[in-house]
């Protein structure tokens, strides 16, 4: 008997450092609850669009957060940045005016923390978006879409319910971008686009003094082109990066890595960019490869 205790001990003893490798290995790919996957995306290579500029053109796959988009990243932060400066407290109220992807961003980060969430945003947003927002929790309030400096902005009304209520933050994230960098003119582009949330009137926070060397020009059907690239699922601001990826690299010539973004998820834009009517109503149905068009409902 007490040979046979001292056979099992010695088997344990071996097997005890395999566990523990494996637990030290696994604590590293191990990411803690929604939070702790955001972040951390793979970066691609377009290979064919590579080979043809003679430039590695990349882009971080951030349609991969667990929310569904790039946004997740500013979502976290702001809400982190306000719990460390003590603007809300344990069961407060983030409120946020926004055009989309930044509240479902946010609804998901106060669904995992214990926040309630309040989202104001223009009513010319896709129902699918609004309805991931209701079903995250969030409190939506679409109000007509009018110019920031109209103080019935969604932006405007956000921050005044914010300071109208205890416990709460006005996390205010943070085109006529286009042109502010490139002439530095707050003056809209002609004509508007398919394209939702790229429509910015003003200059956040976030951008003053960021080392922004130039702008490109994007329309809507070079970034409806670049929607379906080898199988990505996409809204139309990726297949616009992309194209500005291109046109960048077209500029500066072979031997250059060109890095840009994959946005979000293509679910959010189902009933538009997807829809086969929507998209002629739009003048661009023209635009879809013809191999593509079936794939549309």
């Amino acid at each position: 008997m007490a040979a046979q205790r001292v056979a099992l001990n010695l088997r344990l003893l071996k097997v005890r450092p395999l566990i523990d490798l494996r637990v030290r290995y696994f604590s590293k790919e191990l990411r803690h609850g929604f939070i702790g996957m955001v972040g951390n995306t793979p970066l691609i290579r377009f290979n064919k669009l590579s080979e043809k500029t003679g430039c590695d053109i990349t882009a971080k796959a951030e349609h991969l957060n667990p929310g569904g988009s790039v946004k997740d990243r500013a979502a976290l932060y702001l809400v982190k940045e306000a719990e460390e400066k003590g603007l809300i407290k344990p069961g407060g109220t983030v409120v946020e005016g926004t055009a989309g992807n930044t509240g479902i961003g946010l609804a998901h980060i106060c669904l995992a923390k214990g926040y309630k969430c309040v989202i104001f945003m223009p009513d010319t947003q896709s129902q699918e978006k609004i309805d991931v927002l209701k079903t995250l929790g969030a409190d939506v309030r679409p109000v007509p879409a009018v110019a920031y400096d109209d103080q019935m902005n969604y932006n405007h009304q956000a921050r005044r319910f914010a300071e109208s209520i205890d416990n709460a933050v006005w996390t205010n994230q943070g085109s006529v971008l286009y042109n502010y960098f490139k002439y530095g003119e707050f003056k809209r582009s002609d004509g508007s686009s398919i394209t939702e949330g790229i429509g910015q009137g003003r200059l956040t926070t976030n951008l003053k003094g960021s080392p922004i060397d130039d702008a490109v020009f994007v329309s809507d059907k070079e970034a409806v082109e670049m929607v379906r690239q080898k199988g990505f699922f996409v809204g139309a601001s990726s297949g616009l990066n992309v194209a500005a990826a291109v046109k960048v690299a077209e500029m500066l010539g072979p031997g250059h890595v060109i890095t840009t973004c994959l946005c979000d998820t293509g679910q959010r834009y189902f009933a538009r960019l997807f829809s086969r009517n929507w998209m002629e109503s739009k003048g661009l149905l023209d635009v879809i490869p013809e191999k593509y068009r079936h794939s549309l409902h």
